[in-house]
């Protein structure tokens, strides 16, 4: 439990607060569809204008939170679904625009998420010294609204698209027009591709976070200070950067998916040869040796996935399927940050070490170990029945030809 006195958070056990960032980044991806077909629906620039409006509404809001539950509903609730309103058009409509350097202009897209990563803790310690937390999310409020707005000036979707996105806007008119979800095509939903990439997802989406979420306390088991262990964060940041950017440009030579299936292998290496053996190891030095590999080599490749993943969800099932396949499962993978991330919680805090050691976080890291395995597995299964696809493509054309 929180033990400062006067705070908010005073009396607040850690899974209560804990529950603020899950939410946040699970709502991030959960309302996909919705964010998605409205993005189709009215021009991207009002979607995530419409998310600079909220974004800073919900920071402010924050700033004048007294209590667990109302951070709950500005920081965790609302500023999920702001961040979704401008995630996904962007990761929707960006890829729309390339084709032979699709992975790295991708990567280079998302390793923002990587550098803001970086710079904005720097900000935020340097602000809540000087000006106290609740004018430093007032200030946030300020300087989001206007990166928000401003970048969202210049999405629009590629002169390619407009017009087979109008005439499926004009076939769906009968449908409300708000809320209506662009649906994904059924004989795409029962193909065994769409299972296999969907399976990937929600494993991937449930480790993934995970690590990222216990950096810095599993920093401290190590006998790091608090200013040390949130350092790690900013190191997984950096690599989270970095490795977007050179291995989306490596997927456009190798293939998008043939690299998928190596980023995911190595994020389930990194963690059962890096971090477990952390947990376990008997020595400190050991542990730190071990847990700084795990932090760069985790951070480069398991956030490669997240910049790799829309990119080969146009390979798999073509533009024309992109925008609904893209929106419905980020929506699985939002479901299953939600469930994994606290469940992971609940073993760490269920361990039974009455003092704060590694080895509270053993079952955590097997946890995520076996999930991205699994999801590991999950994609090569993708990538199998891409290839059984583009044979079977072959073979018809060449009977066509005949």
């Amino acid at each position: 439990m929180s033990k400062q006195p006067n705070t908010p958070f005073t009396g607040a056990t850690p899974a209560q607060i804990d529950l603020i960032g899950t939410l946040c980044i699970a709502l991030m991806t959960i309302g996909a569809p919705f964010s998605t077909g409205w993005t189709k629906q009215y021009h991207p620039r009002y979607v995530i204008w419409a998310s600079g409006v909220l974004y800073s509404t919900a920071l402010v809001l924050a700033s004048f939170s007294q209590s667990l539950w109302q951070f709950i509903l500005t920081q965790g609730i609302l500023l999920g679904i702001a961040t979704c309103l401008t995630y996904m058009p962007s990761v929707t409509v960006a890829p729309t625009w390339f084709t032979l350097h699709r992975g790295l202009a991708m990567g280079i897209i998302l390793a923002g998420t990587g550098v803001g990563g970086v710079a904005w803790p720097l900000a935020f310690r340097y602000l809540i010294e000087a000006v106290g937390f609740r004018t430093t999310l007032r200030i946030t409020a300020g300087i989001s609204f206007i990166l928000i707005c401003g970048s969202g000036t210049f999405l629009c979707w590629p002169e390619s698209q407009i017009a087979r996105i109008q005439a499926e806007n004009a076939a769906a008119s009968r449908s409300p027009s708000f809320f209506r979800l662009p649906l994904v095509d059924w004989r795409v939903v029962r193909s065994r591709k769409f299972v296999a990439h969907a399976l990937g997802a929600a494993l991937q989406s449930a480790a993934y976070y995970t690590p990222v979420f216990f950096f810095a306390s599993f920093a401290r088991t190590l006998g790091y200070s608090q200013t040390s262990s949130a350092n790690f964060i900013a190191i997984s940041n950096a690599a989270n950067a970095l490795g977007k950017v050179v291995i989306g440009h490596a997927a456009d030579r190798m293939g998008r998916l043939n690299t998928l299936v190596l980023t995911t292998l190595i994020s389930a290496i990194s963690v059962v040869a890096l971090w477990l053996p952390s947990c376990l190891s008997s020595t400190q030095s050991t542990g730190s040796n071990l847990f700084i590999a795990f932090t760069i080599l985790y951070g480069i490749f398991a956030s490669a996935y997240v910049a790799l993943f829309p990119t080969s969800l146009v390979e798999a099932f073509g533009v024309q399927n992109f925008v609904s396949v893209n929106g419905f499962l980020y929506m699985v993978r939002g479901f299953a940050t939600l469930l994994g991330t606290p469940v992971a919680g609940a073993l760490i805090r269920g361990h039974g070490q009455k003092v704060a050691s590694p080895r509270n976080y053993e079952n955590t890291s097997v946890m995520v170990g076996v999930l991205l395995v699994v999801a590991t597995l999950a994609v090569v299964w993708a990538r199998l029945e891409a290839m059984l696809t583009f044979d079977s493509a072959q073979g018809r054309r060449r009977k066509w030809l005949m």
